[in-house]
């Protein structure tokens, strides 16, 4: 299968509103590159760097933010679409710079995707114990360290943006010995084995792009994690009747907003929810979604202009 990937150079401001236009034209996620990004996540002295200075150096002044799309007959009305969000998005006044706002589009095959990654996925560390490293790399393990080993194929999540670091901060911090889970969203399943290395005994794993789960179930057989961790496609709001002790969901503002409150019908009383994927300027929003629903807000982290929020179902 072919497929084409549209960029639209932009600023750190306009990020967010370029990647809910990429996503409004049908992709199912997008990949955003800010050489900001790179001096708020380098680590100190003596620490795994989550991305190089060289890496920052090709990435360049402007925010590339990625969509991917299927080569198909819908296309051109995606690309006339995005084409026709930008223009009217250039004539707004939007009361900050929105960059360049400038379409590149690149057809490739699918096969080409992962060695596209291969020039920027390296080892980083993630929370207090875990390891994330391509299949690929080789690096040092320390004592203590829980490895998570990850193949990007056609999926989201490779672990580099801070919303997936503070996610696994906070599975660090709830996800218990014998505890269950359900990720939502999972992409490469790299929170799904997060929950498995800290003991959770039950994972559903669910994401609505097949492509995603076919990745996530790879991955899972990688990190050894076959007899914990189920890997299936859907919607958690559709046909799907597991409870559990915490639900996780990496996505964006507006849909932790609009699931807040059914959510609940699948984390047990007294269970936690940790969402993430949240701009700074939609954090009070989120925040009143969670009160409206009836949560207890148990922790709220900010990194690099991002949110994740854990809370607890009374």
């Amino acid at each position: 299968m072919d497929w084409m990937e549209i960029t639209v150079l932009t600023s750190t401001a306009g990020a967010d509103m370029v990647s809910q236009i990429l996503m409004d034209a049908g992709s199912s996620g997008t990949m955003i590159e800010d050489k900001n990004d790179v001096a708020a996540n380098q680590r100190p002295e003596g620490q795994w760097d989550i991305i190089d200075e060289e890496i920052a150096r090709r990435i360049g002044d402007d925010v590339k933010v990625t969509g991917y799309y299927e080569v198909d007959a819908g296309l051109n009305d995606r690309v006339r679409f995005v084409e026709g969000e930008i223009r009217r998005i250039k004539g707004m006044d939007l009361g900050f710079d929105a960059g360049k706002l400038e379409i590149l589009q690149q057809t490739f095959a699918e096969e080409d995707w992962a060695e596209n990654w291969k020039k920027a996925f390296k080892p980083l560390r993630l929370g207090s114990h875990m390891l994330v490293k391509p299949g690929w790399a080789d690096c040092e393990v320390l004592p203590g360290d829980k490895v998570i080993e990850i193949d990007p194929g056609m999926a989201f999540g490779t672990g580099t943006h801070e919303t997936t670091g503070m996610c696994v901060e906070l599975v660090e911090k709830y996800v218990s010995p014998g505890a269950t889970a359900i990720d939502v969203g999972t992409g490469t399943g790299i929170l799904a084995i997060a929950a498995a290395h800290m003991g959770a005994r039950d994972v559903l794993a669910i994401d609505i792009d097949r492509v995603a789960v076919r990745v996530a179930k790879e991955n899972v057989r990688i990190n050894g994690f076959e007899g914990i961790i189920r890997c299936q496609a859907g919607d958690l709001l559709e046909n799907v009747d597991e409870v559990a002790d915490v639900v996780i969901a990496n996505i964006i503002a507006d849909v932790i907003i609009a699931i807040a409150a059914p959510v609940k019908a699948h984390i047990r009383a007294g269970g936690v929810f940790i969402c993430s994927g949240i701009s700074a300027e939609r954090r009070q929003d989120v925040l009143d979604a969670l009160d409206a629903a009836g949560y207890a807000v148990l922790d709220v982290c900010d990194r690099g202009g991002w949110c994740a929020m854990a809370a607890r179902r009374a």
